[in-house]
């Protein structure tokens, strides 16, 4: 069964300056910065919600269909989701623009200075929902902030639940059209901060929320997660990993997870365990889409940390 995954696509360019940035920034002079950082490390990585959600949903065998807006340099991520079968029939391109893309610079203190261009994403309202209809599950993950408006409104008005993820893209909505997301959602995903701003902005508390929804995913990183369901609160464990290496895009995995878990009509404490593997699995490599078990692996993965089988 399909899953439409709305969201962004983008180049990360990551860079690492082999000092620190407090050696050469001066705090008095600020106002007339103009400083120069050499990098000899750089690597660039596909990126983006869509693109790294569809990416692990299809390392556990489901059927993706990634739709967003990028631009006239996209060829090279193209080529890389066709080596992967990740299929693009709903991935525009706008002609004039860029796909979207960060800059992140990393000094050797992990402080980060980071520039991020749109480009395409905010073009995203031009896909239209209508165009997968043969979709039996969505989400709408961080994206151009009238594409995830008018997303989460076409898959409520075509009756496909869906997750509605809104990411580091919360803080662009105020608390009537959060509440109205809610409304038009079957599910809920944020992460702790995201949990405590939802509940500032709409005035509910978390109880009130998961009452809205059938269900109501905040993710805790070290700590695990919870999910609120069923009139239950499920306590998730978080899973083993062999190495903490970079946890850029462990949301976007632990999402695939759940929705593997919902569209295979798993129960909710074995889809949040198979959501925290697939965040494990990725935070033991550098970037987003690097890492590349099978089902089968994952499978091993879950035995080991849980003590039971997928099946």
């Amino acid at each position: 069964m399909s899953t439409l995954i709305c969201g962004s696509f983008a180049y990360d360019t990551i860079m690492v300056f082999n000092d620190q940035f407090k050696n050469h920034i001066l705090p008095e002079q600020v106002h007339i910065l103009n400083v120069s950082f050499l990098v000899p490390k750089l690597r660039r990585e596909f990126g983006g919600c869509a693109g790294n959600i569809a990416y692990n949903l299809k390392l556990l065998g489901g059927e993706p269909q990634p739709m967003g807006t990028v631009g006239e340099d996209f060829a090279p991520y193209a080529k890389w989701m066709d080596l992967h079968k990740i299929p693009r029939d709903f991935v525009t391109e706008v002609p004039g623009t860029y796909t979207a893309q960060a800059f992140i610079t990393t000094d050797l203190d992990d402080n980060q200075i980071t520039a991020f261009h749109p480009g395409a994403m905010s073009h995203s309202h031009t896909n239209s929902v209508s165009r997968a209809l043969g979709a039996k599950l969505g989400i709408v993950s961080p994206d151009g902030r009238d594409g995830m408006l008018q997303h989460a409104a076409d898959l409520a008005e075509l009756d496909i639940p869906f997750i509605f993820d809104p990411g580091q893209g919360l803080p662009m909505f105020n608390g009537k059209e959060l509440t109205a997301f809610l409304e038009q959602a079957s599910y809920l995903a944020l992460n702790d901060y995201e949990s405590r701003l939802f509940q500032e902005r709409t005035s509910l508390t978390i109880r009130q929320i998961s009452e809205r929804v059938k269900a109501v995913i905040v993710t805790k990183g070290g700590e695990g997660s919870e999910i609120h369901g069923n009139g239950t609160i499920y306590n998730i464990p978080v899973a083993k990993t062999a190495q903490l290496n970079d946890p850029t895009g462990c949301g976007d995995a632990y999402r695939a997870g759940l929705l593997h878990g919902i569209v295979s009509g798993m129960d909710w404490e074995t889809t949040g365990r198979l959501a925290a593997v697939m965040g494990a699995i990725k935070i033991e490599q550098p970037g987003t889409q690097n890492h590349s078990p099978d089902f089968d692996a994952i499978g091993a993965r879950f035995k080991t940390s849980f003590g039971y089988s997928l099946a």
